[in-house]
């Protein structure tokens, strides 16, 4: 159950209402999900993270897929179901298969593993990985 009331174009303000707009003609779909029907109840979140949504997934060096697959890989990984959801089945539009979503899941997995045992065993960073990033 959602700790705030999900706002509709009924209930919506004016500035919600343009925000709801601009989603729906950016997506180019009829309907809008309840992330930002949640959102809405504090309009400057939901104009912000509209914004940063639209800037950060717009067409770039990487491809739509692989954003929607980075995406979904950190939903799995904070165990967020809401954004699993969400941007599993945009990369599943996308293009994403079964064994592409196993394969994901399983480097989720493995990185999550590895990542709390170098943290674990405090493992100094190698000089020659220094020097890429």
């Amino acid at each position: 159950m959602a700790t705030v009331p999900l706002i509709d174009d009924s209930t919506a303000s004016a500035e919600v209402r343009a925000v709801f707009d601009d989603i729906r003609t950016t997506r180019k779909v009829d309907w809008i999900n309840n992330f930002w029907k949640a959102l809405a109840n504090h309009p400057p979140t939901l104009r912000r993270i509209w914004q940063g949504i639209k800037e950060v997934m717009a067409p770039g060096a990487l491809d739509p897929l692989t954003k929607e697959l980075i995406y979904l890989a950190i939903s799995v990984s904070n165990g967020c179901a809401y954004c699993t959801a969400s941007h599993g089945a945009a990369a599943k539009r996308l293009g994403m298969n079964e064994e592409m979503l196993g394969e994901l899941i399983a480097v989720v997995g493995m990185a999550n593993q590895t990542n709390r045992l170098a943290d674990g065993y405090r493992v100094p960073v190698d000089e020659r990985f220094e020097k890429l990033f």
